[in-house]
Parts: C-alpha cells; structure tokens; sequence
C-alpha cells in the first residue's frame, strides 16, 4: 500500500527538540527535513561575519539590502546520515548552532524582510509535500493547510538544562545560568515579534515533552502521523 504524502508542520519553543523529532519522522516516512531554524541561524551567521551585527543590534537595513547575496541549501550528508546547512555554498553546519548565533538569530528572525524571504524559500521547498518542517511559525504561515500540525514545548528549565547538555558535550565552555537566560529571552523574543510571532495554529497538536523520553517522544508522533495518512 503506497501512502500518500503530507506536509506535517512542527512549532514549538527553542530547544525543546522539534529537529530531533521531524528528522527522525522524516527517516522514518522517508520524507525530506527541512530545518527552518538553521535558514535563519545561517543568515544570523551572514550577519555576523559582515559586521552587522553590534551588542545584539542589528543594521537591519543593510541586511535586507544583502538578502539578495545569501543562498542557502540543505544537502544530504551521507556519512552522518543528515542533512547538513550550507550558506554560499560553504557547510556552516557545526557553526550555526555555537553560542555567538544563538545569541543574535532572534532579532534577526523578527525582521519582516528576512522572514519573508525565507518563507518565499520554504514554500518552494515543500511544494510537493512528503516534507517535515520545524520552526517556529510553520504552521500558522509557511504552510497554514498542513496536514499534521505540532506544536511542541517544555518548560524552560529543562529546555536550558538540554542544551547545555548538548553544548558541553561539544566541548564548549558555557555556564547553565547562561543558557537558561538566553532560551528565556527568546521564547520572550520569538513570541513577541511583529513577523509571524511563535504562537500555536488553532488545529495544531500540543507536545509538551519535559518528562518525557525520546522513544515516548517518536511513539506518540509516529501514531499522529499514521492517523493522518489513515
């Protein structure tokens, strides 16, 4: 029996995990992941290495007028067995998740032009649907007729505790009162904005995975994807 293919749009809160679930979906229907969230970590890099962004301000007119100059693709990579960010034809992969663009992609991310053009390019990208996207206004604005809508969270604490977790692991020095501010200022940040601000779709499904394992996590997501493709 061959499936039909579907958009399945996955919001939520910073590091609460949405990559980690809609690239295990994505493996697991044989879908394409797009990560929203490293389009706008790549342009908040772009930002960064042309000096335009100055103590968490942003030259936001220069930025729009360089959007023009930014490519940004995904590309499978086989030996990882994920798809790796590339800005300009450059994997910035492992750079676009280090501390310095975590601390700058929220205001980058409320500049209208920016959203707006990387919405142009999310669209394009799922036009023939057997995509799973995550990020923070997919289903309210980058596919509003998706299929399967998440919206995932956890408490704060816990989200911060995560990631330094991840970042630590990596060898990174950084304190976990450190992390804990920069996740509260951006839920603050993301849900605050003027361009398509983090909020949950009406018809979204609400995951809230704080005490909850990986393997519950894919348990439950997998049924919800099987109760959409019947």
């Amino acid at each position: 029996m061959i499936l039909p293919k579907i958009v399945i749009a996955i919001d939520g809160h910073s590091s609460c995990g949405k990559s980690t679930i809609a690239k295990a979906l994505a493996v697991r229907f044989g879908y394409v992941f797009i990560d929203s969230g490293a389009m706008y970590r790549a342009v908040t890099l772009f930002a960064l290495r042309n000096n335009l962004i100055a103590n968490g301000k942003v030259d936001e007119q220069k930025l729009i007028s360089l959007i023009p100059q930014i490519n940004i693709e995904f590309r499978y990579n086989s030996e990882k067995q994920k798809s790796d960010t590339y800005l300009n034809w450059e994997n910035v992969e492992d750079e676009i998740r280090q501390l310095p663009v975590s601390q700058n992609v929220s205001p980058v991310a409320t500049i209208a032009e920016v959203r707006a053009a990387m919405v142009r390019l999310q669209q394009a990208m799922g036009k023939n649907k057997g995509i799973v996207m995550d990020g923070r206004d997919i289903g309210t604005v980058v596919f509003p007729e998706a299929e399967l809508k998440l919206f995932v969270t956890a408490s704060a604490e816990i989200r911060a505790q995560r990631r330094f977790d991840e970042l630590t692991a990596n060898g990174e020095s950084v304190s976990y009162a450190e992390i804990l501010q920069n996740v509260q200022e951006r839920d603050r940040i993301d849900s605050t904005r003027e361009a398509s601000p983090l909020r949950k779709a009406d018809d979204a499904l609400i995951l809230d995975n704080s005490n909850m394992t990986r393997e519950e996590q894919m348990a439950w997501v997998t049924e919800r994807v099987m109760e959409r493709l019947g």
